[in-house]
């Protein structure tokens, strides 16, 4: 950055700048990894980037609105109120992979999950989540669990520090102990 004018207020105003381009790195650096992507959101189809979720823990479930598992969404929206001032995000990522179980567009999956289950978490465009062509948090849980969803309602846990930390698979409930201990583990203070 090149410094135009003289004198103390320019020194002032070149510190700020090289200040505030200084925090902006320092806070891109603090996203993990696993983080460094955006998905659009499924109301709006807006991108969001999952560094907005640094330092929370998550639960990423890959969901689909016609399967026997479905009803889980109840108590992943109860998970979510349970834990949201501790820190958890409840993630949920539709997707057709298994058993063609989510045909429909995202204004249908958004309508049938708020309207049906009351769902309030965030959730992100229908993508794909096993395979070759799974998305990039997809393929790295996947990778770095060495479970990849093998159906819907796959569930991952991510620390704080955006590791993941256990997958647990589609039958294991929201409300199932090991679930939620592992939760309360992560969000327990270190």
């Amino acid at each position: 950055m090149a410094l135009r004018g003289t004198g103390f207020a320019a020194l002032v105003l070149w510190l700020a700048l090289a200040g505030g381009a200084s925090a902006q790195t320092s806070a891109a650096g603090a996203c993990p990894p696993l983080l460094r992507h955006s998905f659009n959101r499924l109301q709006d189809d807006k991108p969001q980037p999952l560094c907005q979720y640094a330092g929370k823990v998550l639960l990423v479930v890959n969901t689909a609105s016609y399967c026997g598992y479905t009803p889980q969404y109840e108590g992943l929206e109860a998970l979510h109120a349970r834990y949201a001032a501790r820190g958890l995000v409840v993630m949920g990522f539709p997707s057709n992979d298994f058993g063609r179980q989510e045909p429909g567009g995202s204004k249908e999956i958004a309508e049938f999950c708020f309207n049906t289950y009351g769902v309030k978490f965030p959730m992100f465009a229908k993508s794909v989540v096993s395979g070759e062509q799974a998305n990039p948090l997809f393929a790295q849980l996947a990778l770095a669990t060495g479970q990849p969803p093998k159906w819907n309602f796959h569930k991952y846990l991510v620390d704080r520090q955006g590791r993941p930390v256990a997958s647990f698979v589609s039958d294991v409930r929201p409300t199932d102990r090991e679930l939620t201990a592992a939760i309360e583990s992560a969000l327990a203070p270190r």
